[in-house]
């Protein structure tokens, strides 16, 4: 038996009585076009799975030389999701851990960057014995370690690997060879190969086209790589015929030609595969019982998306709405605080640069709540500062998340405390009142890569507040991503004038949210961290419940106001 078998497969474990050993293996690949839902369909899968009883755990394998995603323009990557052990990772994870409702970790991303870094220190340290150090088998070997490790440290039953990129792409050849090798090393009924691959429309009349597939097939075969199951994307459900033509062209059987129907909303999604059979195909090859699935939590929240009762209007301020993948966990979020509330959240998308030379009114004034995103750099902070002021004076709920609480600080400071020229040190070094500032500990820092305040950290929370209410317990823990801090020399001056300190870390010495009184606002809150990144559709994020269900309370005063602004009926 191969060697990666007898090195790395777990012990025996059992699911509703059945005995499941070793871990099964489900490799997912892309072909045609890039971003073409990879991540959907394996976070898709995994709820079928689990909802089967199943022990699931997700990876993603990403082809980019970078470490990690830290470093990442969020124009070019979208969100930088953060796991609950610090690891800044891509967006995918994200969706995993709301289809799962499984927490990832750092072992739950895998970048090129990653593997020839590790792969360098072992021959640098002489653990290759002077060996000529190689693609194949040292990366291989370190590629495979690393899914087996996940095997191992999560005991799942059956991990699902998504291989970012596209199937011909040069810097992913070095993980297709390494899964290829899986396949003898685990065994061949241990591990499913799924492409996700294009249907294509051309013409006038939309006519359908398999090529594009068949060539993302061929490809891959290149590889070494025969699909077990194919996932297409179509606009339109595939015809018989065209299973017929892909199971022939492509060497599957006609039951494992699924079809990626397009959706209203993504959590449609893991209802539509299931429909298609994609998780009994799955099964089937390897060798695991059918059990049913129960859904029905799914279900429930499905149709209370599809069928809201009513809908509201939130503002986004953030600095990178021209590619919405960079707030894509705060979308979810909101829209998981909607369905709680059987609401459909409307998203008014606001360039936070353009509030900077306009009156903030001309594009808040009929919205429900205003959020005010995360970010880096000074590019847009006045616009976000501007919309900020324009929520407390005119009692618009607001809920600010991390740089959007810090922004709350320096309006709160300027415009109620009468220190004019306070900022953050981030955005103005010589700034006379730095109400936001550096810890001592990150003033020596001069990597950039994963040396902020990263992953989760407990906070305590003050009773009779605000953010106690919404959580109803005194102690939380939430994910932060950030290296500036609300300055403590300024804490006394700013709760004398009525800001509200109602979160803190245990110790008492980092202010984790800011609020204003009730009495003053309806709802006006600010966080350090991240929440967005623990909302699930199954257990929505109580401060975007709380956050959605002020601003419907208060979305019919602000649309009268809206008549008499702008003279509209």
């Amino acid at each position: 038996m191969a060697w990666g078998y007898n090195q790395f497969s777990v012990y025996p474990r059992t699911t509703k009585g059945v005995t499941l050993m070793p871990t099964k293996f489900v490799f997912v690949t892309g072909g045609v076009v890039s971003s073409i839902g990879k991540g959907i369909t394996c976070a898709s899968l995994g709820r079928l799975l689990k909802a089967r009883g199943f022990k699931v755990a997700l990876l993603k394998i990403d082809p980019y030389i970078n470490v990690d995603a830290g470093t990442m323009n969020p124009f070019q990557h979208g969100e930088v999701f953060v796991t609950k052990d610090g690891a800044e990772t891509d967006l995918d994870l994200g969706h995993y851990e709301r289809f799962t409702d499984v927490d990832t970790t750092r072992s739950s991303n895998l970048t090129t960057g990653a593997i020839y870094e590790a792969v360098i220190r072992k021959e640098r340290r002489g653990d290759y014995l002077g060996a000529c150090v190689q693609v194949i088998p040292h990366i291989t070997d370190e590629i495979k370690s690393r899914i087996w490790a996940v095997a191992r440290e999560t005991g799942a039953d059956i991990v699902i690997v998504e291989i970012g990129g596209t199937v011909g792409d040069i810097e992913g050849q070095h993980f297709l060879e390494a899964i290829r090798q899986m396949r003898q090393d685990a065994g061949p009924e241990n591990v499913v190969y799924i492409h996700v691959t294009l249907i294509a429309y051309v013409g006038p009349w939309g006519e359908v086209k398999t090529k594009p597939t068949q060539h993302s097939v061929i490809k891959l075969r290149e590889m070494g790589i025969q699909p077990d199951i194919l996932v297409c994307r179509s606009k339109t459900p595939l015809t018989q015929d065209m299973k017929k033509k892909l199971s022939l062209y492509c060497s599957v059987s006609e039951e494992a030609v699924i079809t990626g129907l397009d959706t209203t909303i993504i959590y449609e999604i893991p209802l539509r595969l299931e429909k298609e059979g994609l998780a009994k195909e799955v099964l089937k090859r390897l060798n695991l019982p059918q059990v049913e699935p129960d859904l029905k939590e799914w279900e429930d929240v499905v149709n209370n998306l599809l069928s809201p009762e009513k809908e509201v209007k939130i503002a986004l301020v953030g600095k990178y709405t021209h590619l919405k993948d960079a707030y894509i966990s705060i979308v979810e979020a909101l829209v998981h605080g909607g369905a709680a509330n059987k609401a459909r959240v409307k998203i008014e998308w606001v360039e936070s640069s353009a509030l900077e030379d306009e009156n903030p009114q001309h594009y808040l004034f009929d919205v429900g709540g205003i959020l005010v995103a995360g970010g880096f750099g000074v590019r847009g902070i006045e616009g976000k500062i501007k919309a900020i002021e324009y929520a407390r004076k005119n009692k618009v709920p607001f809920l600010g998340l991390c740089l959007g609480m810090q922004c709350a600080v320096i309006e709160f400071a300027r415009n109620v405390c009468g220190l004019e020229q306070a900022n953050s040190s981030e955005f103005n070094p010589n700034t006379p009142y730095p109400v936001i500032d550096l810890l001592p500990e990150q003033r020596t820092i001069r990597n950039k890569g994963g040396t902020m305040r990263l992953g989760a950290y407990p906070c305590k929370l003050i009773k009779g507040t605000l953010a106690y209410e919404c959580y109803g317990k005194e102690l939380i823990w939430e994910r932060h991503r950030h290296r500036y801090e609300f300055n403590n020399d300024y804490r006394e001056l700013l709760q004398s004038k009525g800001l509200v300190i109602s979160g803190l870390s245990p110790d008492g010495n980092l202010v984790e949210i800011i609020e204003l009184p009730r009495e003053t606002h309806p709802f006006f809150i600010g966080t350090q961290f991240h929440p967005e990144f623990q909302s699930r559709p199954t257990a929505p994020h109580p401060l975007f419940v709380a956050f959605i269900r002020e601003a419907i309370a208060k979305s019919s005063t602000r649309l009268v106001g809206a008549e008499k602004l702008t003279g509209e009926k």
